[in-house]
């Protein structure tokens, strides 16, 4: 059913304490094809508040004027109702909401039973998803929905269009909406393959500070008090956040996003294991929106870690008891652990610490070092640097103490003229391997064990 009434609704500005919640859906609503959000949370939290609040400040539809679907005259799409020649009118953005009893024939359209007993005609009776083209399809408790209306509904908000295919009907139309859903955790969780499926998610919880708790009940009681004269109160802040969405909606286009910030994406999607690649197309979808609203025209580091804590919370693997929400630590050592010179072809660079030997030949640098010593004063470890006057020692002979004692091994030390530069030591020394499962940071081992008879560690 379509929202209507007189009545205002509450103003998306006078919204207090959910900061995360308004920012997902301001995103979704500047570029629909992030996948719409999912709202998870407590009861009394505004989720159903939030979400019929966000319509008031969408900008104005221009539709062609015959159009059953709300189409978009100055856009080129399939419609069956088309090609729109005729004149054009406007209207406002809709919120249609979805009841949990809805039925498939309500949700995707039905054959039009009133054309076909009179005329005997097989027509198309568009549904909700026809009604919420370019707006807002909105489901309350839709952990409670059923699962192929979820799986209708997650694919037209995919695809962009919804095909049918039933009772001698076959057509599709386009259906471009902002899914929104709204669940308690209480009552039930979605399958993964389903929350998948949604772009964004936000957990919302009620607030704990006094003062921020006594702000919800003031404005509550007051709108309820008056409804016209508190959204009054709010018109200028709903207007301008009106005109920054409509801004943010035209400057998303032309927002760069160079390759460095990819595999930024890309790395922090693969560091919180993450199935599939969804997970990147939506945060960079969504990194890309919220540079738009801040004003933007290309994507930094914080649209990236924006958009993690909202894409990625859903599609990381937990248990059933962990805490939602991302390891923000583990966050910021993703985005900062940017190679100093990536390849552009992805490949491992020498010397990262994975793939490779972890010897010298893949440790050293290139050129000279900053004691003038070059590369070729660098090519021997100390213990095969030969003294002079004698042979250098044997392989054997380096893992036990010489019978000799006359004639110790011993490495070359500073004294005799023999030691390498301090940029060969340098090179030389033990390396610590990282483990692919330790934190980003840490390396493993912390200190490798020495070998008998002093040898270094491999």
């Amino acid at each position: 059913m379509t929202r209507s009434g007189s009545a205002p609704s509450y103003p998306f500005t006078a919204l207090v304490g959910a900061q995360e919640l308004t920012t997902a859906l301001v995103l979704s609503a500047i570029a629909p094809e992030i996948g719409g959000v999912l709202v998870r949370g407590e009861k009394g939290t505004a989720k159903s508040t939030a979400v019929r609040a966000l319509a008031s400040v969408l900008p104005e539809q221009h539709i062609a004027q015959d159009c059953r679907f709300g189409c978009d005259p100055d856009r080129t799409e399939e419609c069956p109702d088309g090609p729109h020649t005729g004149a054009a009118t406007t209207r406002p953005a809709r919120l249609v909401e979805l009841p949990v009893g809805a039925t498939e024939d309500r949700v995707v359209g039905s054959l039009d039973l009133r054309r076909a007993l009179g005329d005997g005609e097989a027509a198309y009776q568009p549904g909700l998803l026809a009604d919420a083209h370019r707006g807002i399809l909105y489901v309350d408790e839709v952990n409670l929905l059923h699962d192929h209306l979820v799986d209708v509904l997650l694919d037209a908000a995919a695809m962009g269009r919804n095909t049918v295919e039933r009772d001698g009907v076959s057509i599709s139309h386009p259906a471009r909406i902002t899914l929104v859903g709204t669940m308690n955790p209480e009552e039930g969780e979605l399958r993964p393959q389903l929350l998948d499926r949604f772009g964004l998610t936000v957990h919302v919880a009620a607030s704990r500070d006094p003062h921020e708790r006594a702000e919800v009940v003031r404005r509550r009681l007051d709108s309820d008090a008056d409804p016209v004269g508190f959204a009054a109160r709010f018109a200028a802040s709903e207007a301008e956040l009106t005109q920054r969405l409509a801004a943010a909606r035209e400057a998303v286009r032309h927002v760069r996003l160079d390759e460095r910030t990819l595999r930024t994406i890309a790395r922090v999607c693969a560091g919180f294991d993450v199935d599939g690649m969804r997970a990147d197309i939506v945060t960079a979808r969504t990194a890309a929106a919220h540079a738009a609203w801040q004003g933007r025209d290309h994507v930094t580091r914080a649209d990236v870690r924006a958009a993690a804590l909202l894409s990625l919370p859903h599609r990381r693997r937990r248990a059933p008891f962990d805490a939602p929400g991302l390891d923000e630590d583990l966050l910021d050592a993703l985005l900062d652990d940017e190679p100093e010179d990536d390849p552009p072809g992805g490949g491992d660079s020498p010397g990262d610490g994975e793939g490779g030997d972890g010897g010298p030949e893949e440790d050293a640098p290139q050129g000279d070092g900053p004691d003038g010593a070059s590369d070729d004063s660098c090519a021997t470890p100390p213990r095969e640097v030969a003294h002079e006057g004698r042979d250098a020692p044997s392989p054997a002979a380096t893992d036990h103490a010489p019978d000799d004692a006359s004639d110790p091994v011993d490495p070359p030390s500073p004294e005799s003229g023999d030691a390498p530069p301090a940029a060969c030591r340098s090179r030389w020394a033990p390396r610590a391997r990282r483990s692919p499962t330790a934190p980003v940071g840490s390396s493993w081992p912390a200190s490798a064990p020495a070998r008998p008879g002093g040898a270094p560690p491999r």
